[in-house]
């Protein structure tokens, strides 16, 4: 039971600086470490699959797409307001974690444990849809990895900065045609 509760602290201060952190692909991080933790959670209470997709989609992909997307778009810092108030933000995370203390209380009767069907049939018969997109995404965030990892710079920044080189080496060769036309006159 500690370890349980020292995992889900874990994950609550993980998604806690996730929110505070100031650059985007510090936030990314954090949010990666918040999911391997529930993966790891998941697993532990005997949800393997969900442990498998949570880890494999959730710190995986979802991260590499984070970070593909950060790399393209740039990262500005951008001051925001916030919506929602602070005093109801507070009493709406803390009914959710009442409302997570009072769900995880074991219920009154327990029921007989069910027969779990084999693991060739709980993948290719039960879950056959699941695992192919699972593959699906594996490949997909193999594939952004490798993309973001054959660039040195971002896509954007260098075509946008060798055009405003180029057109302000213009601007300066048409000022000394200028300069040098009106010391010939």
């Amino acid at each position: 039971m500690i370890l349980y509760i020292c995992l889900v602290c874990a994950s609550v201060i993980c998604a806690i600086q996730a929110i505070r952190a100031r650059r985007l692909i510090v936030s990314a991080l954090w949010l990666a470490g918040t999911s391997a933790i529930l993966s790891l959670i998941f697993y532990l209470v005997g949800a393997y699959l969900v442990a498998v997709i949570e880890l494999s989609v959730g710190a995986g992909l979802v991260t590499v797409l984070f970070v593909f997307a950060i790399s393209i778009a740039g990262e500005e810092a951008v001051e925001l307001r916030s919506l929602v108030p602070k005093a109801l933000g507070g009493a709406l995370a803390l009914l959710a974690a009442i409302l997570l203390g009072w769900l995880s209380l074991p219920a009154g009767a327990s029921q007989p444990a069910a027969v779990e069907p084999s693991l060739s049939d709980m993948i290719w018969q039960t879950r056959g849809l699941d695992v192919l997109v699972q593959v699906v995404l594996i490949f997909s965030g193999v594939l952004g990895l490798l993309g973001l990892l054959a660039e040195e710079k971002a896509p954007l920044e260098y075509p946008v900065a060798e055009q405003v080189a180029s057109r302000r080496e213009r601007e300066l060769e048409a000022m000394e045609e200028q300069a040098l036309e009106k010391e010939l006159v």
